[in-house]
């Protein structure tokens, strides 16, 4: 049973062998379950050149937002960009490459890479610049774009709660495309708020089954909100 313990003590092991040029898929949806200490870790090692898969960027000064200030990204798969002013200019300038993709698009993409398959068709796109330079089809009088499926030499994933086998169980929202992701990755590395003994989670109730994952490392987390509106007093 020993042997099967994914848990590291730091967040350098946990990070041990992400080196530039690599590709990674970072969880999260605005700033809700992002991996927000394993992004600042990368941000620290100074790795560079990274193509990066995740529904946003962060904003300026957070999350993804940290390694575009050192420009450590040079490519992105995204959808919603919109809360990073800092991307949109160096997306503007040339700096960054940017593949701009419709959400359900991006997290079948990335679906399809962890189960396996090369592409799919889908309606999403045709006739539009997201289909420029792929394959279309007509299946039964609709019009279909093909996609590749999307996999990743790191998945850094945020989830709830862990055991020492890997196994996963996300919160309310904060599932979003961290379960999908966490099957796409070589090496899947995972940040969580609890970690328990093996067998103390109930099977029912476990969302991403340890044998996707590689690594596991107990944080603590600034849960930061993305736009905060009050009422005027």
């Amino acid at each position: 049973m020993a042997g099967l313990n994914k848990v590291v003590n730091s967040y350098e092991e946990a990070l041990a062998g992400l080196t530039d040029d690599m590709t990674l898929m970072v969880g999260g949806f605005g700033l809700c379950g992002i991996p927000e200490n394993l992004i600042t870790t990368m941000r620290d090692m100074g790795v560079k050149g990274l193509t990066c898969i995740s529904n946003n960027a962060g904003v300026d000064d957070f999350g993804l937002g940290l390694l575009l200030q050192q420009k450590q990204i040079k490519k992105i798969y995204a959808s919603y960009v919109g809360e990073n002013a800092l991307f949109e200019q160096q997306m503007l300038s040339g700096e960054l490459e940017v593949i701009l993709t419709p959400q359900g698009t991006l997290a079948e993409k990335i679906r399809a890479g962890g189960a396996g398959i090369p592409a799919f068709f889908t309606a999403t796109g045709y006739g539009t610049p997201v289909a420029e330079g792929k394959e279309t089809r007509e299946i039964d009088g609709r019009h279909y774009v093909l996609e590749s499926a999307l996999t990743a030499d790191f998945a850094l994933i945020k989830a709830w709660k862990a055991d020492t086998m890997g196994n996963l169980v996300y919160r309310n929202t904060a599932m979003n495309f961290n379960p999908m992701m966490a099957t796409a990755g070589k090496i899947t590395v995972v940040e969580v708020e609890e970690i328990v003994a093996a067998g103390e989670l109930d099977p029912h109730h476990i969302h991403t089954p340890g044998i996707y994952v590689n690594r596991v490392i107990k944080g603590t987390f600034e849960k930061r909100i993305e736009q905060r509106t009050v009422k005027a007093g």
